[in-house]
Formats: structure tokens, sequence, C-alpha cells
């Protein structure tokens, strides 16, 4: 695997070698020591997968305080665009974010440390996406920050109006009004 660290530190693109051959392909998905090498002693405890539909938009999800998790995340049929923000409020990075495309064909993985928020677009028909958390769903921790909020300049790559998501996600707050990390 290789591990590229992007413009955010601790957010990381991983990109598997994948070994192709008549009878379809081969990869390791995740490998606990080369993960620590590069990234740290993570200890998942979770897998989550969620199936969703072209213009469906999750997020941008988070869990607040020692509740947090670290996830990393890939798509294993379709592609979606997927997003972290940095929450960090002493990071020099706050309010940024990166995006990448994560997609059957790519096989990329995208790590996102705690102290972020997360959410992905599908653009393909449909997409499955796969999760690991370090942490438990925790729904009194839960908290969110609104998909088109303007200060996070998140450039999504489709009509506002053709945008199918929930409605607890509609009344997220903006960032200026949201609960962050210090």
């Amino acid at each position: 695997m290789e591990f590229k660290e992007t413009d955010i530190q601790g957010v990381y693109i991983i990109e598997p070698h994948v070994f192709n051959d008549s009878r379809g392909y081969f990869f390791e998905a995740w490998k606990r020591e080369e993960f620590k090498q590069h990234i740290g002693d993570v200890e998942f405890i979770q897998d989550n997968e969620s199936k969703s539909s072209y213009g469906v938009l999750r997020g941008l999800h988070y869990q607040k305080g020692s509740l947090s998790q670290a996830k990393l995340v890939r798509v294993i049929k379709g592609k979606v665009l997927d997003v972290a923000v940095d929450l960090r409020k002493s990071s020099p990075t706050f309010g940024k974010h990166v995006m990448v495309e994560l997609s059957d064909e790519n096989k990329r993985q995208f790590f996102i440390p705690r102290g972020f928020a997360h959410g992905f677009l599908v653009l393909s028909e449909e997409a499955i996406f796969t999760y690991k958390v370090d942490n438990p769903y925790a729904p009194q921790a839960e908290a969110g920050i609104r998909w088109n909020d303007p200060e996070l300049g998140i450039e999504w790559p489709i009509n506002p109006k053709d945008v199918l998501t929930s409605e607890k996600d509609l009344r997220q707050p903006l960032l200026c009004d949201a609960e962050v990390f210090e």
C-alpha cells in the first residue's frame, strides 16, 4: 500500500497494490502493521456499510469529544466524492477540507482522523460504501455541519436541487455555529 498524506496533517489517501489476472483481482485492503507504521496505532472496533443511489449526500457528520471517531473509508461498488473537514480549532487548517474520489475502480481508501467532519456524495447509479471506525456510534455525541455551508467552499459537482439528503442533515448548523474540537 502507498500512504499519501494530504494537505491537511493526519488525513491520508491510501492506494493499494492491486494484482490483476484473468480471474479478477486481489489486494490487501487493510494491514495493521503497515497502517501502524505509516499512520499510527488506531484500534478499529467496528465495520459499517451503506448503500446509496445517485445524488445521495451523507454528511457532514462527526461525533464530539472523547466519542469522536477516526474512520478508514472505501467504496466497494460505484463511485463517490468523499470529503473530510478539519474541525480542530487549534489546527492551521481549521475549516479546510480534503476531497477525494473513491470508487470500485481506483480502490482508494481515505483515512480521516478524529476531529474531522465527514461526508460523501454518490456519483454513480448506486454505491456501496464501507468504513472502519475506532469508536462506536454514540447518539448523544453525534453532530454535523451543513453540507452546503458557503464558508467551507466545498464544490459538490451536482446541482443542489438534485442532492438527496436527510431532514436531519438539512438542519445541521453552519461551521460558525457548530461545536468543534480544541
